[in-house]
């Protein structure tokens, strides 16, 4: 089965290098939405750019933490052509193991719709 056009996760629209990462940390927005944060800062690429950061330390196991990521990946990668471009660094907190991937989905959306209203609102998102 072949992925089409906008559902693919090319390495393009992924963040890749450690400075990319910092620079996000360092002069992005943060918006909370238990159990996600994400930190979105406004990029000159074309589209929406994706990094992940979830740490050992909240999620314990492997499992739960590539489970999260999966979840995380395909959300942005239906939501990809409707958000601004910006780069977006999602972080989890404890507790994130606890919900079902239905619910996290859903708390996926909201939270996309939230980077697209604050970049609309202001120009540093």
């Amino acid at each position: 089965m072949t992925v089409s056009g906008d559902r693919r996760f090319p390495r393009t629209v992924r963040l890749t290098r450690a400075a990319e990462y910092r620079g996000v940390f360092q002069g992005g927005r943060r918006i909370n939405l238990h159990p996600f944060t994400a930190v979105c800062r406004p990029t000159q690429e074309d589209s929406a750019r994706l990094g992940l950061a979830i740490s050992k330390r909240n999620l314990r196991r492997a499992s739960q933490r590539q489970r999260i990521k999966r979840l995380v990946r395909e959300s942005f990668r239906h939501r990809r052509s409707q958000l601004p471009p910006v780069d977006v660094v999602i972080m989890c907190r404890r507790g994130a193991e606890e919900y079902t991937n239905q619910d996290l989905y859903q708390i996926l959306e909201r939270l996309w719709n939230r980077v697209v209203r604050q970049c609309k609102n202001s120009s540093s998102c």
